[in-house]
C-alpha cells in the first residue's frame, strides 16, 4: 500500500512538472511574440536622432510642458512615448541606433526623470492606460538592461493598470487595462497572475443586457473596478453595437474598436499555447467584428462619420482602417474565414466590395445600408439612448445636433475627411434643425431622447427607418423617415413645427466639394457658379456622383464655395492646431421658414449616378410616395414591387388599385410582392412595447408558421395576420415571414 502511494505521488509530481514546464515554455513563447510585435514598427531614425540630441541632462525635453497636467494638456505622454521609440531603435536589428550607448543613456535619463517625478494627469486614462502602456512596453524592450532600482520604482506606476483599479470598468477599458497588466506579468515572470488576467480578458467577450431593460430608460450610474461584476449595459450589445458607458451612446468605432483590437491582440499572442482562448469566445468576437464594426464602416474600410462622436475633432479621424485586425483573426480561427479575407482584401488590395446589407442596431438606434457602389447611414436617439457622447477633455465641442437623424452618404469613403474644422454644425446631413445665432455651451450637448417611436425594419437587404423627432435642444418636432432600395433611397419629413421665431432647415448633405455642381430647374440644366444662393423650382441637383431628386419642384439653398474654420473651434486640447483651415464645401438644404407649422419635405437620393440618369429618373421615376403625413409615411418601389410604410398609429394605405394594407397598431412594415402575389412581410415595433404585430391585407392568404398565423375575414374581404415580435434583448429587431413558400 505504501509503495502504491509513493508511486501515485511520483506520477502526480511528474505530471505537475510537465504541466509547469509546458506553461513556462508557453509563457516564453507569448513573451517573445509580444516583443516581436513591439519591434515590427519602423524606427524613425531622424526623430530618434532629434530625441537623443535634444534631451536635457535632467532627462526632460525642452519643448514639453511638464507643468500642465490638465485633461486638455499632459504633453508628458510624448515623453513616455519617446522612451519607447528610442528603445525600439536600440533593440531593433538594422536600426541605425541598434545597441547605441548614446541612445541607451538617453533612455535611462528619461526613465529616471519619470520615475522620480511620477507625473499624474487629471485625466485618469493617462494614469491607468496611457502611461502604463508606454512603461510596460519599455520594460519588455529594454527593462533587463536598465538600472534595477529604476525598474523597481517603475513597477508601481505600471501597476496602476490593474483589473481591480477604478478605471477597469466593464467594456472598453477593462480589457485594455487587463492587457497592460498581462504584459507586466510577462516582464516580471508572474505565471499565476498572468493566467488569471488572460482568463479575465477572455471572459470579457460576451453580450450584455441593455441597461434600460430593467429601468425603461438608458442612464444609471455604476461603480468601476473589477470587483463590480455588473456590466451596467457596457460592452457588446445583443445587436452587435458597443456601449462604453451607461448613456446608450454608440461607441462601436471608438471604444468598441479598441475593445476588439485588445482581444484580437491577445488571441494572436496566446494561439497554440495552453493560454489560448476558447473557440466559442473567438467566434463571438468575429461576429462582433464582422456584423458590428465592419457593417458600421463604409465598405468595411472607412469609418462611418455618423457613428463617430467627439473623436471627429481629431485630425485624421476618418482615415481608412488597416487590414491588421482581420489578418490577425485569420491567424486564430477558420470561422467565417471567407468574410474576414474579404475585409482584409478590401483594406489591403483595394478590391471592390460585393456585400449588400441593411443593418439596424436596435440598442443604439443606428442604421447602416450598403451596396457595392455606395453606403449610407442614419443616426438617431430615443428615450432609450442619449443623443451624443459628452465632450470629454474638451473635444467635440459643437456636436449638439450630430445625432438628430444624421444621414451621411458615401461613394468613396472620404467625402467627409477632415471636414470638421469648417463644418456648419447646424446643418448636419439628414437632420432638421432650428437655426440659432450660436450653439449652446458644451455642457448642453448630451441629452436623453424625448420620444420612444424610433427604429427600423429590415430583412437584411432592404430597410426603412423612422424617427419621431422631438428636439431636446429646441422647441422643434418632426416625423422623419427613410426608405432604402438598391439604387435610391427616399427621405420624407412631415409635421415639422417650431414654436420659436427662427428658421428651421433640413440639410440634404454637407461634404467636401468635388467637381461641378449641376442643377436642373424647370427642366433646364446648368452648371452652378461658386457661391451661396437660394434657388426655386428645382427638379434635381447633382454633385460628386450623387443626385438629389425632388418629386415636386422645390426651393433649396445651396453653397459650393470655400469655407474657413479651425480645429480649435471644436477641440481645446493643448496640442490642437489653432491656425485657420480652409476647404471647399458643398452644402444643400431646404428652408422651412421661420416658426414653421406642419411643414414637410420629400427628396430622393440617387448615389452612384450621372446627370443623364437624373434626367431620365425625373421623367420615369420608379418611386411612388404613397403618403407623407403625421400618421403614415409610405413609399412604393415599382421596380422591386416593394412597399415600405411607417405607421405612427393604426391606419391603412393602398399599395395599388387591388391591394390595401391596414395596420392595427403603430410600427414599420415592409411588403414584397412576387408575380402579383404577396410574398414576404417584415415588421418591427420601434416603441418596443408590442408582443405581436397585427395587420390585414385585402387578399386571401392561408398560411401559418412558428411565429405567425393568418385568418380570412369574409366580411372585410381581408386576411388578418398576427406576427410575434422579438422580445427582451431583441426587442426592436425585425421579423420576416415568408408567404409564398
Amino acid at each position: 500500500m505504501k509503495k502504491i502511494c509513493i508511486n501515485l505521488v511520483f506520477w502526480a509530481s511528474l505530471l505537475t512538472f510537465h504541466i509547469s514546464q509546458a506553461t513556462a515554455s508557453d509563457f516564453d513563447v507569448i513573451k517573445k511574440r509580444v516583443i516581436a510585435n513591439l519591434l515590427e514598427q519602423d524606427v524613425p531614425d531622424k526623430a530618434v536622432e532629434t530625441m537623443v540630441n535634444t534631451i536635457n541632462p535632467d532627462g526632460t525635453w525642452p519643448h514639453i510642458n511638464y507643468e500642465d497636467v490638465s485633461n486638455e494638456g499632459f504633453q508628458h505622454s510624448e515623453h513616455a512615448a519617446n522612451m519607447v521609440t528610442m528603445a525600439r531603435a536600440y533593440k531593433k536589428k538594422g536600426s541605425a541606433f541598434y545597441k547605441s550607448k548614446k541612445v541607451k543613456q538617453a533612455i535611462t535619463l528619461a526613465f529616471k526623470h519619470w520615475v522620480e517625478n511620477d507625473y499624474i494627469c487629471k485625466n485618469w486614462w493617462h494614469n491607468e492606460v496611457g502611461t502604463p502602456t508606454n512603461l510596460v512596453n519599455l520594460m519588455l524592450l529594454i527593462g533587463d538592461e536598465l538600472p534595477k532600482d529604476l525598474v523597481e520604482k517603475g513597477q508601481p506606476i505600471i501597476g496602476r493598470a490593474h483589473v481591480d483599479g477604478p478605471g477597469a470598468r466593464p467594456g472598453g477599458d477593462r480589457i485594455k487595462i487587463a492587457g497592460i497588466q498581462a504584459k507586466n506579468m510577462l516582464f516580471t515572470g508572474d505565471f499565476q497572475t498572468f493566467n488569471e488576467v488572460i482568463r479575465i480578458i477572455e471572459n470579457e467577450i460576451k453580450s450584455v443586457e441593455w441597461i434600460g431593460r430593467e429601468y425603461g430608460y438608458t442612464f444609471k450610474q455604476h461603480e468601476g473596478g473589477f470587483s463590480n461584476r455588473s456590466a451596467g449595459g457596457r460592452g457588446i450589445q445583443y445587436d452587435n453595437s458597443f456601449h462604453h458607458r451607461t448613456d446608450g451612446v454608440n461607441n462601436t468605432l471608438s471604444y468598441g474598436m479598441g475593445y476588439a483590437e485588445a482581444f484580437i491582440e491577445w488571441a494572436v499572442y496566446t494561439a497554440g499555447t495552453s493560454y489560448a482562448f476558447s473557440g466559442e469566445k473567438i467566434e463571438k468576437l468575429v461576429d462582433y467584428y464582422l456584423d458590428g464594426i465592419c457593417k458600421t464602416a463604409v465598405f468595411g474600410k472607412y469609418p462611418d462619420p455618423g457613428k463617430k462622436n467627439r473623436s471627429i475633432s481629431r485630425r485624421g479621424d476618418l482615415r481608412p482602417y488597416s487590414a491588421k485586425s482581420a489578418e490577425n483573426l485569420l491567424k486564430t480561427t477558420n470561422y467565417r474565414r471567407a468574410e474576414l479575407q474579404d475585409i482584409a482584401d478590401i483594406r489591403n488590395k483595394g478590391i471592390k466590395p460585393t456585400l449588400s446589407h441593411a443593418t439596424f442596431f436596435w440598442n443604439t438606434e443606428h442604421f447602416t445600408f450598403q451596396r457595392p457602389d455606395w453606403f449610407t447611414s442614419v443616426r438617431m436617439y430615443s428615450t432609450r439612448t442619449h443623443n451624443m457622447e459628452e465632450p470629454y477633455n474638451s473635444e467635440g465641442l459643437l456636436n449638439h445636433h450630430r445625432g438628430d437623424g444624421a444621414n451621411h452618404i458615401s461613394r468613396t469613403g472620404d467625402e467627409y475627411y477632415d471636414i470638421f474644422p469648417v463644418f456648419d454644425y447646424q446643418m448636419i446631413p439628414g437632420a432638421t434643425i432650428m437655426q440659432k445665432e450660436s450653439l449652446p455651451g458644451p455642457g448642453q450637448i448630451q441629452k436623453l431622447g424625448q420620444t420612444h417611436f424610433v427604429g427600423a425594419v429590415t430583412d437584411g437587404t432592404y430597410g426603412a427607418v423612422s424617427f419621431d423627432f422631438k428636439s431636446p435642444h429646441d422647441p422643434l418636432i418632426a416625423r422623419k423617415s427613410w426608405f432604402f432600395f438598391d439604387d435610391t433611397y427616399v427621405a420624407l419629413g412631415t409635421g415639422i413645427s417650431c414654436t420659436q421665431q427662427l428658421p428651421v432647415v433640413t440639410t440634404l448633405n454637407q461634404c467636401l466639394l468635388r467637381g461641378d455642381v449641376i442643377m436642373s430647374t424647370e427642366g433646364q440644366q446648368s452648371v452652378l457658379s461658386r457661391g451661396e444662393k437660394n434657388y426655386d423650382n428645382v427638379d434635381w441637383v447633382f454633385h460628386d456622383g450623387i443626385g438629389y431628386l425632388f418629386p415636386q419642384k422645390t426651393s433649396v439653398g445651396l453653397q459650393n464655395d470655400r469655407v474657413t474654420g479651425s480645429w480649435w473651434n471644436i477641440s481645446k486640447q493643448t496640442s490642437t492646431d489653432k491656425s485657420s483651415v480652409t476647404k471647399d464645401i458643398f452644402k444643400l438644404w431646404i428652408d422651412h421658414g421661420k416658426r414653421p407649422s406642419d411643414k414637410l419635405y420629400a427628396y430622393i437620393v440617387v448615389p452612384a449616378t450621372t446627370p443623364e440618369k437624373m434626367r431620365q429618373l425625373r421623367s420615369e421615376s420608379h418611386i411612388d410616395i404613397l403618403m407623407n403625413s403625421p400618421e403614415i409615411q409610405a413609399v412604393r418601389n415599382k421596380d422591386l414591387d416593394m412597399t415600405q410604410a411607417v405607421f405612427y398609429r393604426g391606419g391603412k394605405i393602398s399599395m395599388d388599385e387591388n391591394l390595401q394594407i391596414k395596420s392595427d397598431n403603430q410600427g414599420i412594415v415592409m411588403i414584397k410582392m412576387k408575380e402579383g402575389r404577396l410574398a414576404e412581410i417584415s415588421v418591427s415595433d420601434p416603441s418596443r412595447e408590442l408582443e405581436r404585430f397585427n395587420l390585414s391585407v385585402t387578399t386571401r392568404i392561408d398560411k401559418k408558421g412558428s411565429n405567425f398565423w393568418t385568418v380570412w375575414n369574409e366580411d372585410e374581404q381581408a386576411t388578418h395576420i398576427s406576427i410575434a415580435l422579438p422580445q427582451d434583448n431583441y426587442a426592436g429587431d425585425s421579423v420576416t415571414i415568408q408567404l409564398n413558400e
